[in-house]
């Protein structure tokens, strides 16, 4: 049995997919989990309490935490030491091996111009800083022998079947097919990385199904030279076939309108990532596993194709 814990979001959905190359017996963990596959087993649970997340695993392998909880500091810095407590001791108890999904937060933002698995661990934000607290709950479980776990690491991601919680789409894309002009945040003069999903879905199985694969962390296959803002919104006209029209949203804009709309407040703290180059390197797993990720304009026209061409 392998077991994904948070399986609704679009991460959980492709590692449900790709899980089944390795495995028939997939467990899909969630408040209200749905099958991806048909022979999934549902298990409704909430990760913030023990006794729940002890059920839910028992009798797993593998146990992959994908969860994705409220885009609110304040939330994360209470439920997210809660959730990856839980996980870590129930996967203790019943000898479960782990694979974490974690994001690039906690990194220093000194050197986001070249993230590999080496880069300084210093967050400057405050959800940084909860990203960092929980994988260091994780790596210290590992360095004293008592976890068998990994951490896979995601740039910000796009991809088919997203049709909300991506910026590629809810800032270009759904715009630019209105009619209107794409938005990008601060400048669209910076390099950004994008991970595409399905590439983090498979990598994500290949990993937890590889056993010296653990006890490290890994980034997940993401194109190399990545478009800056500019390109990434002509590159999704071009295949739109419509006409690029673009508009920057700098920070002090994204502070204002934070002051009325919750999100774009969350994301002020985040702005740092696209006032200068965001290039996410994965050369140590595509040479490992001789993985050649998805092309930016290749990805580009799988979300078209599949979410908005009539």
């Amino acid at each position: 049995m392998q077991t994904i814990l948070g399986s609704g979001g679009i991460i959980g959905t492709e590692l449900a997919k790709s899980l089944r190359a390795y495995t028939d017996k997939i467990r899909l963990v969630s408040r209200n989990p749905v099958k991806v596959n048909p022979e999934d087993e549902l298990f409704p649970s909430d990760l913030l309490k023990i006794d729940e997340v002890r059920s839910a695993v028992k009798g797993s392998s593998v146990v992959y935490l994908t969860a994705g909880i409220q885009y609110s500091a304040k939330v994360w810095k209470v439920n997210w030491p809660v959730i990856m407590t839980n996980v870590i001791t129930a996967c203790k108890e019943q000898n479960c091996k782990l694979v974490f999904f974690d994001n690039i937060y906690m990194y220093d933002p000194k050197y986001l111009d070249n993230m590999t698995e080496e880069t300084p661990i210093r967050p400057c934000s405050e959800k940084g800083k909860v990203r960092a607290e929980i994988a260091g709950m994780l790596l210290d479980e590992v360095k004293a022998g008592k976890l068998t776990a990994l951490i896979a690491r995601s740039a910000d991601f796009y991809g088919p079947n997203i049709q909300k919680n991506c910026m590629l789409n809810e800032t270009v894309i759904v715009p630019l097919t209105k009619g209107k002009k794409a938005s990008w945040l601060g400048s669209g003069n910076f390099k950004h990385s994008f991970t595409y999903t399905p590439d983090a879905g498979k990598a994500t199985a290949l990993l937890g199904n590889t056993a010296n694969a653990y006890n490290q962390v890994w980034h997940l296959p993401t194109a190399s030279n990545p478009l800056n803002g500019k390109e990434w919104i002509e590159n999704i006209a071009g295949v739109l076939g419509i006409k690029s029209r673009m508009q920057v949203a700098p920070g002090f804009l994204v502070r204002i309108i934070g002051l009325f709309v919750p999100i774009m407040h969350e994301l002020v703290e985040m702005m740092y990532q696209y006032d200068r180059n965001y290039v996410f390197n994965s050369s140590k797993f595509e040479n490992r596993f001789g993985y050649k990720p998805t092309s930016y304009l290749n990805g580009i026209k799988e979300v078209v194709k599949q979410d908005y061409k009539k």
